[in-house]
């Protein structure tokens, strides 16, 4: 290749990252709307919204003392899902799919966004510095501050990245279906475990889903952008199957294949 020609390559592939990543935090930004407003609530001390997350969490706490075995398998999926562990596990998957199973770029994704999302998470916490419920016979105890709830967006981060990840691999209906099942079971199941152990209020919870969804699309929708024609094409990865930055080539995504 001439040095023109490289010159031209480098500028291209500058402006289609550029452009990747603009893409990439305005749609993050405007679906973390909601997460926005119900922190602002939540700073304003909004009545009806303090009221209702304090009559939840003294009735899951009520129900969550009078029954131990649901408290000791309620404290068992904390320890699960603590963030440590979960990005641990999902890190080992990474890198199985980048060096068993050829997906580079798909893998880099998936984990710089994980690693990503879980500095965001504690920065929004330490931004809003709501206090933890107070109950007067708490049932569990963490520590940090409440919103969002870290346990959530963690949770629901690295389910949502590993089901994309691994959708090109998972072939047919009934494993993707599986696989969405299994993701949201593991989700929804940290976010009541939450607050049936006291320790997040339900706007927490509800707030940690939000941003992880809001963040996660984002990322994959700068990812998979691709520019329209030939002219701005930017070089794939040969060796990954599900690099979708090549223009020429059916690419699968989080909706299945297609051809751009």
């Amino acid at each position: 290749m001439s040095p023109v020609r490289q010159i031209s390559l480098r500028g291209r592939l500058r402006r289609h990252h550029a452009r990747q990543l603009v893409r990439a935090v305005m749609t993050a930004v405007v679906l973390s709307t909601p997460v926005i407003a119900l922190a602002v609530l939540v700073q304003q001390r909004y009545a009806p919204l303090m009221e209702l997350d304090q009559r939840a969490i003294a009735a899951a706490t009520d129900l969550t003392r009078a029954h131990p075995g649901l408290r000791s398998a309620l404290v068992l999926w904390q320890e699960i899902w603590q963030p440590w562990r979960a990005y641990l596990a999902a890190t080992l998957v990474c890198l199985w799919t980048w060096r068993a199973r050829g997906m580079t770029a798909r893998s880099w994704w998936a984990w710089i966004t994980m690693m990503l999302g879980w500095n965001l998470f504690l920065q929004v916490k330490l931004l809003v510095q709501r206090a933890r419920p107070v109950v007067d016979d708490p049932v569990s105890h963490a520590p940090g501050y409440s919103f969002p709830s870290g346990h959530a967006a963690n949770t629901a981060a690295i389910c949502m990245v590993l089901v994309v990840l691994l959708w090109p691999l998972l072939r047919t209906r009934a494993r993707r279906t599986c696989a969405v099942v299994l993701a949201s079971v593991a989700t929804v199941t940290v976010l009541l475990d939450r607050v049936y152990l006291g320790v997040h209020f339900p706007s927490d919870v509800t707030a940690g889903l939000l941003l992880a969804a809001a963040f996660v699309y984002g990322s994959w929708r700068g990812f998979v952008h691709v520019p329209a024609t030939r002219e701005d094409a930017v070089p794939a990865n040969p060796s990954d199957p599900t690099d979708p930055t090549d223009p020429t080539t059916e690419r699968t995504d989080a909706l299945g294949p297609r051809r751009t």
